[in-house]
């Protein structure tokens, strides 16, 4: 109880009602594996290599690269996933890229362009560009422009302390002498008529770099422009730039390694600490006419095949932060993620693509990872290759897809006369965009199947009912046509023995409540364990427990049907109390799909006699 030391009305919030429990999203993906571009670990690279949230497709191609093949005969089957994940209703995806270097490539996969030395001569330090991560996206032009303030300000009066109008410290501006007309917008930096802007804590201005500015003079305030031309279809342009580190705008701050003003940009520049006016006129072209520098970075390339291993990653090193998780594992740290795929995977051979399933799913069983893993069967399997693949695991907490899905090639235009190209990817992203639409329109207690699959031309194999009548029972998810009701899933079970989990619903529905619970009762750890806690904690599960019943989550035409909570002396021992333990138990009936619909028709002879 609080002190009361002294007379007084004294006012205290008190709370009468359970706490609330807010169910945990379940519709965020997340995916591992190859791409062209993207956060990756390497030496002395950028350290926010993180997995990336992306909302969209289009946020998808601006940080990890387009669909284009990462070498001869190779999809880059992730990003495919991702624009199917997000054209069949998916909202939140992470991204976590991996990347396996030619160790024959002393470049390590990472674009570069050296800016050459400027005038005037003499060991002036040479800048240099350098493509954000490794990969053949990274293979870009960049051009430089200074930008003159079109407004002449002219100098009231000799010395250092006039006043340079919206010159900022740092700032570089241009000495347009007296009784001399601007230059043209095009014209070279002359490096004899630049000046550094000093502010100091007054607000005073000073220039640097050159003779005092003389009275009469005008000044231009020079910014720079970059562009980077990374595709035909995408130019990304960073105005207002300076060269000074002290600029409001450097550029080796908005365009740095560490923390760029665009977190997707392609480039960043390494000024080695060079002078403010060298480094401009070093860009923007050395003195030459035109002004505009330009720069081709190359040596980007997409890296070697990956490996199961490559795919599972590395934990993070507890004793280096630098040093972070990468792969699967690099997921394994984002609380938010509740399905998982790695499509990949298909890529691999059939060994390697076994070891890699393994550690998708065992990702999956991880104790508090609350998620699933889709697992695609092999490309271009018969009936008895993919049972025989679907053999090798056996876990509530994985489902398996087939066949394959075949879609236009995006990248190709249609000619006319010509059939369209078309490509074979495997299932999971669909699949994955499924799930996150029903779960949304209906709830993740409703199995994600009998639900259309969109962006497709057709399945890769035409599953019927006789050979779905071999796959289902063993727990293979098969995509079927059927005419007049479209592309569909058509399954919804897991890859266990056990019957107890034998739906994809059932077990995410468990996932779902054990997550919200663990989230929202971490209030009640060091709270004192005795009767007053014990019926706190029945309230809130049992509150919780009764929205999810009231939304057709669970069995029963009454509540006591539905679930029970239970936490007193029946469900803890003394040896329980003395050790810190409060233990709660949690009943629910979850609702199964109606996999089987039956109707029994009989012929019946009705009753004359009224």
């Amino acid at each position: 109880m609080p002190e009361y030391l002294a007379p007084g009305v004294f006012v205290e919030e008190v709370s009468f009602r359970a706490k609330s429990i807010e169910g945990v999203p379940t519709s965020t993906a997340g995916i591992a594996g190859r791409t062209r571009f993207g956060p990756v670990q390497y030496p002395g690279g950028p350290p926010d290599t993180e997995p990336r949230l992306m909302t969209s497709f289009v946020e998808v191609e601006r940080m990890y690269g387009k669909l284009d093949e990462l070498g001869p005969d190779r999809l880059p089957y992730l990003t495919h996933a991702a624009r199917a994940f997000f054209l069949n209703g998916g909202r939140r995806l992470y991204v976590s890229r991996v990347y396996h270097a030619d160790p024959a490539d002393p470049t390590g996969g990472i674009a570069t362009g050296t800016v050459p030395a400027a005038v005037p001569a003499g060991g002036a330090p040479t800048a240099r560009w350098h493509a954000r991560w490794p990969g053949s996206m990274g293979n870009v032009r960049v051009e430089v422009r200074p930008v003159r303030s079109r407004n002449v300000a002219v100098v009231e009066q000799p010395g250092n302390t006039v006043k340079a109008n919206r010159a900022r410290d740092g700032a570089i501006v241009e000495i347009v002498p007296v009784g001399t007309d601007p230059p043209a917008s095009d014209a070279p930096l002359n490096p004899g008529q630049l000046r550094v802007v000093r502010v100091d804590q007054a607000g005073r201005q000073t220039f640097t770099g050159g003779a005092a500015v003389n009275a009469g003079d005008g000044l231009l305030l020079v910014e720079l422009e970059v562009r980077v031309l990374v595709d035909p279809d995408r130019m990304d342009r960073t105005v207002m730039l300076g060269c000074d580190s002290g600029h409001r705008r450097f550029i080796g701050k908005i365009l740095g390694k560490d923390d760029p003003e665009d977190e997707s940009t392609v480039v960043w520049l390494d000024t080695l600490n060079a002078d403010p006016v060298v480094l401009a006129v070093a860009l923007t072209g050395g003195g030459a006419s035109p002004a505009v520098g330009t720069f081709e970075l190359t040596g980007g390339t997409d890296g070697l095949e990956v490996v199961a291993d490559d795919l599972l990653g590395e934990e993070a090193d507890w004793d280096h932060s630098e040093v972070k998780a990468t792969g699967l594992r690099a997921l394994g740290e984002i609380d938010d993620i509740a399905i998982i795929l790695m499509p990949d995977a298909a890529a691999l051979t059939d060994d390697e693509r076994v070891v890699a399933t393994g550690h998708l799913i065992g990702e999956a069983e991880k104790p508090g990872a609350y998620r699933i893993a889709i697992v695609d069967a092999p490309e271009r399997s018969s009936l008895n290759e993919v049972r025989t693949f679907r053999g090798n695991f056996d876990s509530s907490y994985a489902a398996l897809y087939h066949p394959w899905i075949e879609i236009l090639d995006p990248n190709q235009t249609p000619e006319q006369g010509a059939p369209p190209a078309k490509l074979l990817v495997p299932p999971s992203g669909f699949v994955a965009g499924i799930y996150a639409r029903s779960d949304v329109a209906r709830g993740v207690h409703k199995a994600p199947a009998n639900e259309v699959v969109q962006g497709l031309t057709r399945f890769e194999a035409n599953i019927n009912t006789a050979r779905q009548q071999v796959l289902n029972p063993e727990g293979v998810n098969c995509l079927r046509f059927f005419s007049g009701r479209g592309n569909r899933v058509w399954g919804a079970r897991t890859l266990t023995s056990d019957p107890e989990w034998k739906y994809v619903n059932v077990r995410r529905f468990f996932l779902f409540l054990e997550h919200s619970l663990d989230k929202a009762t971490q209030w009640a750890v060091f709270e004192p364990n005795g009767d007053d806690l014990w019926q706190r904690i029945v309230r809130t599960v049992s509150d919780f427990l009764d929205v999810q019943w009231r939304a057709g989550a669970l069995l029963g035409t009454t509540a006591k049907q539905a679930y029970f909570v239970r936490c007193d002396r029946t469900t803890m021992t003394q040896n329980d109390l003395d050790n810190g333990r409060l233990i709660c138990l949690v009943g629910v009936a979850p609702v199964r799909p109606a996999e089987f619909v039956i109707f029994r028709v009989g012929q019946w002879t009705a009753d004359t006699r009224s």
